[in-house]
């Protein structure tokens, strides 16, 4: 069996055609369990109108608790061997699950598997998000799957999105999961669980993947530093004890993400002073404008 995990905030305009898509999956052994982080508005009653079908558990919290305990809780109910998620806003198509669970028969030593997506929602979201996702597209076609992509994931998580990703259950039993970055999480995960556990990629497009402006990873992106990277890595070297020789990796990393970042300010500071002098800057996801 299959355990879905889906976290539901306020998403009372989407919930509904999430659920949908699950219920349309032409392999049928799974158990979808939807984590209500105390929306405040009618998501609860849309979930609780599935709930009929005994295969989908509806948990409730009683105050907003963030994206990393409602995971926790969700797994704390799971039964499943694998654990697939879906975030409240995607969709999948109707062979999604049927894909990768024929890609576990045929690759019994993986322990994440993910699929490619299609974008789709607010046009101009949409067309923010392309450049990056053709990308990472590129990128996963230079790699052979299955394979171990530990220090693949130093600078980029090019694995798309939580909605197109499926891992083995006792692999996250083992994962920590308090990321200093809630809306990051995921990243957080992979990288700690592709240290003992190679990955296949599925090169088809399974998940639709919703572009708003009110999504989760939007909304809580003004204020953080995004070194999620940083602090997942020195986590496993940590634990899992790897010595000096994982000393040159990550002051490799640790360079190439200031590099990064100094990137990502020199564009607001553009933005800033194309506003400041009356030029609108091209309208993105990543910034209030």
């Amino acid at each position: 069996m299959i355990s879905i995990i889906t976290t539901s905030y306020n998403y009372e305009n989407y919930i509904s055609e999430t659920i949908k898509s699950v219920l349309a999956q032409t392999y049928t052994d799974w158990e979808l369990i939807i984590v209500d982080d105390a929306s405040c508005d009618n998501s609860v009653e849309v979930i609780k109108s599935f709930c009929e079908d005994k295969r989908i558990k509806l948990i409730c919290h009683d105050k907003n608790k963030g994206l990393a305990q409602a995971v926790k809780t969700g797994l704390k109910y799971a039964k499943g061997e694998w654990i697939a998620f879906l975030e409240s806003d995607d969709l999948w198509v109707e062979n999604t699950l049927e894909e990768r669970v024929n890609a576990i028969k045929n690759n019994s030593q993986i322990g994440i598997i993910f699929n490619d997506v299609e974008e789709f929602g607010d046009e101009k979201a949409v067309l923010a998000v392309k450049n990056n996702l053709e990308k990472n597209r590129k990128r996963i076609s230079k790699l052979n799957f299955p394979k171990n992509i530990f220090y693949d994931l130093n600078i980029e998580n090019f694995l798309l999105t939580f909605s197109a990703v499926m891992i083995k259950k006792e692999a996250l039993d083992d994962c920590p999961l308090d990321t200093p970055i809630d809306a990051l999480l995921d990243w957080w995960i992979f990288i700690h669980i592709s240290y003992k556990n190679d990955t296949f990629y599925i090169n088809k497009k399974l998940t639709k993947w919703r572009q708003h402006k009110n999504s989760y990873l939007f909304r809580r992106k003004k204020t953080k530093f995004r070194s999620v990277n940083l602090s997942a890595y020195l986590d496993v070297w940590k634990v899992q004890k790897l010595g000096i020789k994982f000393l040159p990796f990550f002051l490799k990393t640790v360079i190439l993400t200031i590099t990064k970042r100094f990137k990502f300010y020199y564009v607001v500071a553009i933005r800033t002073i194309k506003k400041f002098i009356g030029i609108k800057p091209k309208e993105s996801p990543l910034f209030d404008d």
